[in-house]
């Protein structure tokens, strides 16, 4: 599955540079699975909008009340997740 996401400008530029390897994601409204492909689109929530600026990468894990951690029971909610990612070449 690929989805189109908004993407904040630092945790884009962090993304595309390889400093960032992670997303926390709501679950809500979309069933992310690992191998999922994600298209960042850089977007500014105060005013900018989108800048046109996309990224794609893959969903290599998934932390979730699911897929727990030592501390994700008491961290996260079960409408959010936290992807690992690596960028799509």
């Amino acid at each position: 599955m690929k989805y189109k996401v908004k993407s904040w400008p630092s945790f884009f530029k962090a993304i595309v540079s390889g400093e960032k390897l992670h997303d926390m994601r709501d679950m809500r409204d979309r069933d992310y699975k690992v191998g999922d492909v994600l298209t960042l689109q850089e977007f500014d929530p105060f005013g900018g909008g989108y800048s046109g600026s996309e990224y794609d990468v893959e969903i290599t894990y998934i932390t979730s009340v699911n897929t727990p951690c030592a501390m994700s029971s008491v961290a996260l909610s079960n409408t959010h997740c936290i992807l690992s990612i690596k960028g799509v070449e």
